[in-house]
């Protein structure tokens, strides 16, 4: 058979619908690896190349979905990535990653820039440098949108988010369980729900083990390397804390540093803890106890509910999917 190679010549020759040799050559999973394996040999025999513009035209979509994230160097939000890529792949749905480096003016930038249909919807991790709500009540009526680990609450639109409180709860109480009454609390995303939330379980983990809080031991996060370093040796210096709970990974290696800078010994002399999905938290010297996020099954479950969004599946749903975190005890709380 000669003549111009299209979707419809492929289903003709393989005798299958012009749509499940749609859905095989976009990957989707309610096609069998069998079946894409066959549309995809033909394909390649006679050279068929798709017309994507032509595609979408007909479909009046991008079949493009838009990440925006604070910072991809972050372990755990490369890990959501992964989550978010295994389930638009599924889809045959393209990702593009926005980085706004916890600036909010380039935040607004990429999501005003995306709403001229590039894409079909977004995944968002808010900045933490300043709470933008309203921005964010108009967005959501705009263009589909769903917040994953830094969401606004108030919003309606779907969240997912971790367990913040209870493990921050169960970390402190760890450190109190471990002999520490000196918990010097090292504070990051304060402007953002989950920051206070955080904070909050440090908090009454205190006060349910009658220990007042002290506010020389609470440091808040900076975003240079070397001033947090600074200020967590003056910390040491000034209050000799016996324990120091990081409420986000960028803190962790600094606490490391500024311990091996006044050689003091962990988990001998003061005991960390931090939120982090560093994956050599446990080839630090000594290991790092760590509050581990399911970032993989966030990003999962993010992008699951965007395409709920967008096949209009998801009317009706709870819009708060919220996932467990896990204390890994390692050699840094020692106990």
């Amino acid at each position: 058979m000669s003549g111009e190679v299209n979707i419809k010549r492929l289903a003709q020759e393989l005798n299958l619908s012009i749509a499940t040799v749609s859905k095989a050559l976009n990957d989707s999973y309610e096609i069998s690896l069998k079946t894409k394996t066959r549309v995809l040999t033909l394909a390649k025999e006679l050279n068929y190349t798709p017309n994507p513009a032509a595609s979408n035209l007909r479909s009046n979509k991008t079949k493009t979905i838009a990440v925006i994230i604070p910072n991809i160097a972050n372990n755990f939000f490369s890990l959501a990535i992964k989550g978010i890529e295994e389930i638009a792949r599924q889809y045959g749905y393209h990702v593009l990653i926005y980085q706004t480096h916890e600036d909010i003016e380039m935040e607004m930038l990429f999501t005003n820039s995306l709403l001229n249909g590039r894409v079909d919807g977004i995944l968002t991790s808010v900045s933490s440098n300043e709470y933008n709500n309203d921005y964010y009540r108009d967005l959501v009526k705009k263009i589909p949108l769903v917040f994953f680990d830094r969401v606004y609450e108030s919003l309606d639109a779907f969240k997912i988010t971790t367990d913040d409180y209870q493990i921050s709860f169960n970390a402190t109480e760890h450190l109190i369980e471990c002999g520490c009454t000196q918990i010097s609390y090292l504070y990051g995303l304060e402007k953002l729900p989950a920051g206070r939330t955080r904070f909050a379980g440090y908090k009454d983990a205190l006060a349910a083990h009658g220990i007042s809080i002290d506010e020389n031991l609470i440091l808040h996060y900076q975003p240079e390397e070397n001033e947090n370093v600074a200020n967590i040796i003056n910390l040491f210096q000034s209050h000799k804390p016996d324990a120091i709970f990081s409420s986000i990974e960028e803190f962790a290696i600094p606490a490391y540093l500024a311990c091996r800078e006044l050689k003091l010994k962990i988990p001998d002399d003061v005991k960390i803890i931090s939120f982090s999905n560093l994956s050599s938290a446990k080839l630090l010297n000594p290991s790092l106890t760590t509050i581990t996020q399911p970032a993989f099954e966030i990003g999962i479950e993010a992008a699951k509910c965007l395409f709920k969004i967008l096949t209009k599946r998801g009317i009706g749903d709870d819009q708060n999917i919220v996932l467990k975190s896990v204390l890994i005890k390692r050699e840094s709380t020692g106990c």
